[in-house]
């Protein structure tokens, strides 16, 4: 998401980020001058730190420097809001953030929009106070979301997370992160929403990537807690319970970068338009998986992914 409210780490820590974790820059521009559209354009592109933001920050490099700019990328900052403040102190040239980080983390808001349009809108507008500009988003949402292993679903007939309240007390077993644990938009608010009434023993605290195994295995929970574009949903055969209450905040990712950039140079809208609306939740979840399932290199599989769909 990820990562939205990740632990902060000092600043100070990242006072070397310029130089560490960096890909090379762009290089000769693949298209002829006259349709380079970011001609001069030179920075950072940053991300957060786990596989889905390291893939798009490599795309918008990748094709931002095939258009004619000369753009590297880092992987190295941890935290939310180190990345926030990397763009903030134009370490960043720009990021991929997510609606429901900015909406409730960087603007202070407790209630999130009903609808991800309403809240793309929404958070652009805020944003706009802020000196930050928010281009047009992919049709990804990597919202929280609570799995179960595809056996078990048909065997209990759970669809959706209003299921869950009518199992007997026994099933309604959950895996959690310890921050999820104590949000508003997590597990409190959600039992409360849905009217899920569950003993503390029911509840598994664990670290993210255990709770995708744990989940799939079936020992210490049947409810785990996911991210929506995770590609260990697929591949661990899990499906992703629909939230019919709409409680979980949209996450809907989008470039960002500050206005006054963008204002200069304008053709960075129309670069990361000839890619973003292809990244739904299914091909984000395929993405993922080939660098948190397979092993591959982030950069590699944004060049590849560019390839095949004729960008560059």
């Amino acid at each position: 998401m990820r990562t939205r409210t990740t632990s902060l780490v000092a600043l100070a820590a990242a006072s070397s980020i310029a130089l560490a974790g960096c890909s090379a820059g762009g290089g000769e521009s693949a298209v002829p001058e006259e349709e380079q559209l970011v001609s001069g354009l030179t920075g950072t592109i940053g991300s957060k730190d786990f596989s889905e933001q390291y893939i798009l920050a490599h795309l918008t490099s990748q094709l931002l420097n095939a258009y004619g700019a000369d753009t590297d990328v880092n992987t190295q900052v941890v935290g939310s809001a180190n990345v926030r403040t990397a763009l903030e102190s134009d370490e960043f040239l720009g990021y991929w953030e997510y609606t429901g980080t900015s909406w409730i983390t960087y603007n202070g808001n407790t209630t999130p929009v009903v609808g991800a349009e309403a809240q793309f809108e929404a958070t652009k507008e805020a944003d706009a106070a802020n000196g930050i500009a928010w281009i047009d988003p992919a049709p990804l949402n990597n919202t929280y979301a609570f799995a179960i292993r595809a056996d078990k679903a048909e065997e209990l007939g759970v669809s959706s997370l209003s299921d869950i309240a009518g199992l007997p007390v026994e099933e309604q077993t959950f895996c959690i992160e310890s921050e999820f644990s104590t949000r508003d938009d997590g597990f409190p608010g959600l039992v409360d929403a849905y009217g899920i009434d569950v003993p503390n023993d029911n509840v598994a605290l664990l670290d993210t990537g255990v709770i995708y195994t744990a989940t799939a295995e079936g020992t210490d929970c049947n409810f785990g807690e996911v991210f929506a574009t995770d590609g260990r949903i697929a591949a661990l055969d899990l499906v992703v319970l629909e939230d019919d209450k709409s409680f979980f905040p949209v996450y809907q990712a989008a470039f960002t970068l500050k206005q006054e950039t963008l204002d200069e140079h304008p053709g960075i809208a129309e670069v990361v338009a000839m890619f973003a609306d292809k990244l739904t939740d299914a091909e984000m979840q395929r993405l993922n998986a080939l660098a948190d399932v397979d092993g591959e290199d982030p950069e590699d599989i944004a060049r590849d992914w560019l390839d095949e769909q004729g960008l560059i």
